[in-house]
This record gives C-alpha cells, sequence and structure tokens, in this order.
C-alpha cells in the first residue's frame, strides 16, 4: 500500500482540518448506524497525517509530539469517533519514536507507516497480565485470542498486541507481537455497539491457530511482573489519547457559545464561566503532560508514567465537565438527538476507560509514591 504525496507547504493543523470538514458531514449519520469510515483513514493517509510522527530521515513528516496531539485535537472537533480510532495508531508510533530517540532501532516499523500501514492497538485490555494462549513450535508460536476492544481495525493492516504465553519454561511470559491482518487465522467479529464512539470500529479481533514467527516478537517478559515497556506507552500515548478527547470538548464549547449566544441571562453568563473554567483545566493539564514528555524524550520512569496518568485522569473529570455543563448552558436543546452536543457528550465519556481508569490509576500512583513497584 502506498500514499500520494501530500501539500508539506500546509500545517499539520490545517491538513487536519481539511480531512476532518471533509468527514464531518457523515458524522451524525455513523453516529446512528455505528459504521466505522474506512474513507477516513484513507484520507488520513493521504493527508500525511498516518505517518507524521514518523521521523524526516525515515521518510516520514517529521512532526512532533505535540504536533501530533494538535492533529487529534482538530479531528476530534469535527469527528470525534475517527479521532479516537486514530489516536490508537498514533500512540503506537510515538512510542516507536520514543524508541528510535533512545538508540533503539526502529526502522522496520517506521518503513510500514510510512508505506500506509495502519497499526491496530490491543493494549487497554491487554495491560500486565495479558490474555489469549500461546504454543510454542518450530520457529515461533501458534497463538490463540479474543483481542477486544480494538479501534480503527477494520481500516488496519499491522495489529499491535500481546498473548499470554501460560506454560513457558520458567512460568507465565507475555509475547509481545506484530500480527498482520491479513494474516490466516485472523478475523474480525463486528461487537462494537455501545453509548459513545460509536463510530470508531473497536471491535473484536479473533485469532485462530495463528502463527507468530520469532522475528515478529518484540518482547518476551513474566506475566506477572511489572514491565517498563508500559512506562513507554504511557508516556508517548496519554498524551495524544487526550488529545482527541479534548477536541470534542472544544467542539462542545463552540457549539454552546453559538447556542446561547444572543442569552444576557446571569445563570447561563454563571455556567458559560464554569463552561470555560473546565475547558481550561483540561488544556491546561493535557498541554503539561506534553511539555513532561519532552517531545518523546522522557526517561522510562515509574515516576512519569504515574504523573502522566494522573493528570489524565484529572483531565478527564474536567472534559466530562465541560461538556456537561455545555449542555446545561444551552438547556433542554443540548439534551435531543438533533443537537451534535449530545453526541459529544456520550463520545466524551470514552475517556474514562482508557489505562488507567481513576481507581485503577490512583492505586497505581499511591504505590510509586509509597516506593512500590506499579502493580502488586
Amino acid at each position: 500500500m502506498t500514499t500520494t504525496s501530500p501539500d508539506i507547504s500546509i500545517d499539520w493543523t490545517t491538513r487536519a482540518r481539511r480531512v476532518g470538514e471533509t468527514m464531518r458531514p457523515e458524522v451524525a449519520d455513523r453516529d446512528r448506524s455505528g459504521e466505522f469510515s474506512t474513507a477516513a483513514f484513507d484520507l488520513l493517509r493521504e493527508a500525511g497525517l498516518s505517518a507524521a510522527l514518523v521521523p524526516a530521515e525515515f521518510g516520514g513528516g517529521g512532526a512532533t509530539h505535540r504536533d501530533m496531539g494538535a492533529i487529534l485535537r482538530e479531528l476530534g472537533r469535527h469527528d470525534p469517533s475517527t479521532a479516537v480510532a486514530f489516536a490508537m495508531h498514533t500512540h503506537l508510533v510515538a512510542a516507536q519514536v520514543w524508541r528510535h530517540n533512545h538508540g533503539i532501532d526502529a526502522a522496520p516499523l517506521f518503513g510500514k507507516v510510512v508505506a500506509g500501514a495502519i497499526l491496530i492497538s490491543t493494549g487497554a485490555s491487554d495491560w500486565v497480565g495479558s490474555s489469549g494462549r500461546a504454543e510454542r513450535v518450530d520457529g515461533g508460536y501458534r497463538v490463540h485470542a479474543r483481542k477486544a476492544p480494538a479501534s480503527g481495525v477494520e481500516a488496519g493492516t499491522v495489529l499491535v498486541t500481546s498473548i499470554r504465553w501460560g506454560d513457558a519454561p520458567e512460568g507465565p511470559h507475555v509475547l509481545h507481537c506484530a500480527v498482520p491482518l491479513d494474516s490466516a487465522g485472523v478475523r474480525i467479529e463486528k461487537t462494537w455497539d455501545t453509548l459513545g464512539l460509536r463510530a470508531s470500529g473497536s471491535h473484536t479481533v479473533i485469532l485462530d491457530d495463528v502463527f507468530v514467527p520469532d522475528k515478529a516478537v518484540s518482547l518476551i517478559r513474566r506475566a506477572d511482573a511489572w514491565p517498563p515497556l508500559l512506562n513507554v506507552v504511557m508516556g508517548a500515548a496519554m498524551p495524544l489519547v487526550m488529545s482527541a478527547y479534548l477536541g470534542i470538548a472544544d467542539g462542545a464549547v463552540e457549539l454552546a457559545a453559538a447556542l446561547a449566544a444572543d442569552r444576557a441571562d446571569a445563570p447561563t453568563f454563571q455556567l458559560a464561566g464554569e463552561m470555560v473554567n473546565a475547558h481550561l483545566t483540561a488544556t491546561d493539564l493535557i498541554t503539561a503532560m506534553f511539555t513532561a514528555a519532552d517531545n518523546l524524550q522522557f526517561d522510562n520512569t515509574d515516576q512519569h508514567a504515574s504523573h502522566i496518568l494522573a493528570r489524565k485522569t484529572a483531565a478527564a473529570e474536567a472534559l466530562l465537565n465541560t461538556v456537561r455543563i455545555a449542555i446545561e448552558t444551552v438547556g433542554g436543546l443540548g439534551y435531543s438527538r438533533h443537537c451534535e452536543l449530545e453526541m459529544r457528550y456520550r463520545d466524551v465519556h470514552g475517556c474514562l476507560f482508557h489505562p488507567l481508569p481513576r481507581a485503577k490509576q490512583t492505586r497505581f500512583s499511591g504505590r510509586v509514591l509509597l516506593g512500590h513497584t506499579p502493580n502488586g
């Protein structure tokens, strides 16, 4: 698969805005039907956005981590489901950029992304212990698993996943691997039918006796020990994922301001001010996440992951408050399916379920603060 050459004279946010504006007329219909848009991902490729984070020396766009956040934020203003699904691809690329920045070879994956590959993640549900079953065979492994959610999988080319190897010689281990989605034994079950982000295509991937060669396995680790890899993933991913949700809130604030512009009553002014407070709080927290990530140069430490995740929890609360108050500011119209605020309120709740949900995050951060490993 190849991509057309994007116009490099156009800045990243403008490119994202043009893609978003093209997708926007279909958003309401896809929210109702739950149908994922592969055409949207074709547009993202053609605009150079799917390879934006790949360093220029590898043929990519050379965008910064913060640039990629701005892209996702802009997409979230127009098409929340596509923005969140696309964030799953971009955070996997970001983790590879971190590896490159720390002297680890990421060229093979960069080459695939520049050629048009879309990476699909299952990390949110796998976490430390992972799931599935791996069996050692000559030259690799036979794997069996159900992986969900896998956002954007209908547009995907490579599944980035992990499989539990329960009968490893030294006790249960986890394999981290990349599996082409056109491999024999891989299929998609359309199971995604949810309150929000209905068109994100976050379906289930079935791996039925799939052969994974040794060369496709990037890491083998103990299943019961905290892997430093997840510190990298959290530091790279969460600023990007939350940027997509910030875009959802941006759109809600803009719409609420437009719908309430002709009002001059005291309660409307108060609610609008509360909305500003919540929105600015979320924006500042997500900005701080990018600052701490230091353009994917951050140190791989439990403390860094703890702080990123703590900001994620606080930002999620502020984002939910932003869109809730936007509806309250507008009034009953905002509760109607005919008003886009209702969709954005459902969609923004997706931020609660990305690693780590609040209760798990506070336990994680508490353990790290008190000198323990993050899991236990």
